[in-house]
């Protein structure tokens, strides 16, 4: 399918939908929704790859909501996270509500009695993460037999969490006779595997190579020490005005760098499996409203998070996975819009710089450090909670160490807007 249809008319969508659609201003589909919403529509199973925010909830949602609205049967939707399972249910819900579509969100963190009464109510779809939906087959609070159409969304990110046992368990139990869709990102092996245990001839749509980058974002990378972090961080904070969101690796440096953020005058929040279910819904409300500047997440956030108009993604900390790099910075240069991605490696990391180009076959463009801001005085005050000190006032701990005012590595080419040149021979693949 070459050619765009330059709307949703032709998709095989009922009138109805098409009606809603309008009022939504969803005038023009995606490739990944028009490719996938016909297959899906005559109930043929199917395998989707698309980057992220591509528009991959509607491409399943709505031939699910079409699906389950003619009475056939009722859908399920297996999310990796309770963000995701959220973002999911509030799309469907935009979609469905005229139309009187009942759902349920099953996920952790949430009263389970209220999940109970949903549940009772019974509703077409079930939208959940692995282990609460295995909590509530243990319970006997929820029967999949009616099951008829399955979606699985971002389904290696499951398996990247360790969600492998409970996936097999739940799909073990399903009817056979249903359609099955898979969506994700990426296409490793093992998702290769799934599909061919539990979906029948699927089709594949590949609107982009597994572990292609968001068209529109441009990607950056510094070398940088641990202790030159902080400062970096502050010195992009002055130059970029919009919102940000920044990645860490664990939880407590999450935390840290919320406080650091914090300290430097710009108002944060973050988002880390150590929150409550509560904390980062406001959170991440908080973020898309503008009450905070900067949202602060580990991965648990990559996937999760549906915010338009982020102007850039920092990777504080390189991901553990190089799939985890398209998913985080895939979280700006949405719906159409342009972005930027800059990722933070310390010296010794050029193995996992690597891993990250093989991946999206690209190389990252090294910028030079730029002249940062000097080391100030600090207070800190114990957090007994960690046994560490976290910062109070402007800076942190971490800027004990006087910083460099240009990269250690020979060859490094200054970026533009620090009064440099860019140079095409200078990228850290010719330099290595």
């Amino acid at each position: 399918m070459t050619e765009s249809k330059r709307d949703f008319y032709g998709l095989g969508i009922a009138p109805g939908i098409l009606e809603i659609l309008a009022k939504l201003h969803f005038k023009i589909p995606t490739p990944i929704q028009e490719q996938s919403i016909p297959i899906a529509i005559e109930g043929k199973d199917l395998m989707g790859i698309a980057q992220t925010g591509t528009g991959k909830t509607l491409a399943f949602g709505i031939p699910l909501i079409q699906h389950v609205l003619n009475g056939k049967g009722s859908g399920l939707v297996i999310a990796p996270t309770r963000e995701l399972a959220l973002q999911i249910d509030e799309t469907f819900r935009k979609v469905g509500m005229s139309l009187n579509l009942r759902t349920a969100v099953l996920i952790g963190g949430e009263s389970i009695g209220r999940q109970i009464r949903d549940l009772h109510r019974s509703p077409q779809v079930v939208i959940g993460t692995p282990g609460r939906i295995i909590d509530h087959l243990t319970q006997r609070t929820l029967s999949l037999q009616k099951v008829s159409i399955l979606v699985l969304d971002e389904a290696d990110r499951m398996l990247d969490m360790g969600f492998a046992p409970q996936l097999n368990r739940i799909l073990s139990i399903l009817p056979k006779n249903k359609q099955t869709m898979l969506f994700s990102a990426t296409m490793p092996q093992s998702i290769v595997d799934i599909a061919k245990a539990y979906l029948k001839l699927p089709i594949r749509v590949e609107i982009a190579r597994s572990g292609t980058t968001v068209k529109d974002v441009t990607q950056e990378l510094f070398f940088v020490t641990q202790e030159e972090k902080p400062r970096l961080l502050e010195k992009l904070l002055q130059e970029y005005r919009g919102s940000v969101l920044v990645f860490s690796r664990t939880k407590y440096s999450a935390k840290k760098i919320t406080s650091l953020v914090r300290a430097l005058g710009h108002k944060s929040a973050e988002i880390h499996g150590n929150r409550s279910l509560g904390q980062r819904k406001e959170a991440l409300e908080g973020f898309k409203t503008g009450r905070y500047r900067v949202l602060v997440a580990t991965d648990i956030a990559a996937r999760g998070i549906d915010v338009t108009n982020i102007e850039l993604v920092l990777n504080y900390d390189l991901p553990e996975n190089a799939e985890d790099y398209v998913h985080r910075i895939g979280r700006t240069a949405r719906a159409g819009t342009s972005g930027h991605a800059i990722s933070f490696a310390r010296p010794n990391q050029f193995q996992d710089v690597r891993a990250i180009e093989r991946l999206i076959r690209k190389t990252l463009p090294v910028s030079k450090i730029p002249t940062l801001p000097p080391p100030v005085p600090f207070k800190f005050k114990m957090d007994s909670s960690e046994s560490r000190f976290t910062p109070r006032g402007r800076g942190s701990s971490y800027h004990s160490q006087p910083g460099r005012s240009g990269s250690s590595r020979p060859g490094g080419y200054r970026n533009p807007r620090f009064g440099g040149n860019r140079s095409r021979s200078n990228s850290f693949r010719g330099r290595r």
